[in-house]
């Protein structure tokens, strides 16, 4: 059984929508909806009765709230005490962040940042998008590192996880110079990402701009880690859409050449609202003064 199921349960008898639910939640309504079966087929009944909207709770859906409610409540205060104990001593500020931007904009940044906030440790995960949401709303972690663009969604209340633009980047199309002439009449061939990832979101925004060249899909990596397409790019093997920070050097060098106009990006810190320490407080000031300039939302 996954704790977060309890928490999923929890929302959804609060809410009484699947919907809304998997929306507070961060997640999809699908795979909300499995998360909540899931726990349904553990514990061997149903909990909710979805022959009516909104839905609403069974008897054994209302006689396990109250277990739910109070299980989360002890492991969370729990959780709470071990953290801040740990945290009292080591100081320690934790960061999930999309794979690409730990390579490329982290290292420095977190520097000058510590240099700005003061002492402490730090902690970083790199995840996919969907897995940074997850880990930034279950409160594992204290902030969140992303890019952002208008057009794709971003599925955290701004209430409960407010953010600052701290830097700005591009996506930017690349092929190893010297591709063959036919590229150009028969369609280059493109490196794609995995479905869900968020690069593949801005890279089929990035093919609806004016110039964007004609492709065909001929590679997909399925872990969507931008250094594997990288390299694959640097081989020959096609046209990518990469962060222009990590093919800098390769374009400078003439390895890789641009090959499509450019999407802006934004680089955005989010905050955990309810991990409201004081280190962290120091942290989201200090990251609010170096990426002074840029836009904020709080």
């Amino acid at each position: 059984m996954d704790f977060k199921w309890l928490e999923d349960f929890l929302v959804l008898a609060e809410t009484h929508s699947f919907s809304r639910s998997a929306e507070l939640r961060g997640v999809t309504q699908s795979a909300f909806s499995r998360r909540i079966r899931a726990l349904e087929e553990w514990l061997g009944t149903d909990l909710l009765s979805r022959e009516s909207y909104p839905v609403t709770l069974t008897p054994e859906g209302v006689l396990f709230r109250e277990t739910a409610e109070e299980a989360v409540r002890m492991i969370n205060a729990r959780r709470a005490e071990f953290r801040d104990h740990t945290r009292s001593h080591g100081r320690e500020i934790s960061f999930v962040a999309l794979h690409s931007l730990t390579v490329t904009f982290l290292p420095s940044w977190l520097m000058r940042l510590k240099a700005a906030a003061g002492q402490m440790t730090s902690r970083v995960k790199p995840e996919n998008f969907d897995r940074c949401i997850e880990a930034l709303t279950e409160g594992g972690y204290d902030f969140f590192l992303t890019y952002a663009h208008p057009q794709v969604n971003i599925p955290l209340d701004p209430e409960g996880f407010p953010h600052l633009v701290v830097g700005q980047d591009s996506l930017v199309a690349v092929a190893r110079p010297g591709w063959p002439e036919e590229w150009l009449t028969e369609g280059m061939p493109m490196l794609k990402y995995s479905r869900g990832s968020f690069l593949n979101a801005m890279a089929r925004i990035a093919l609806t701009q004016p110039g964007a060249p004609k492709v065909y899909v001929a590679h997909t990596d399925e872990a969507s880690m931008a250094e594997a397409m990288k390299s694959m790019a640097v081989a020959g093997h096609g046209v990518v859409w990469l962060p222009r920070r990590l093919v800098e050097s390769e374009i400078e060098t003439s390895r890789l050449e641009v090959v499509a106009p450019e999407l802006p990006m934004e680089i955005r810190l989010y905050r955990n609202a309810a991990r409201g320490r004081g280190i962290t407080g120091r942290v989201w000031q200090a990251a609010r003064e170096l990426g002074e300039g840029y836009a904020e939302t709080e």
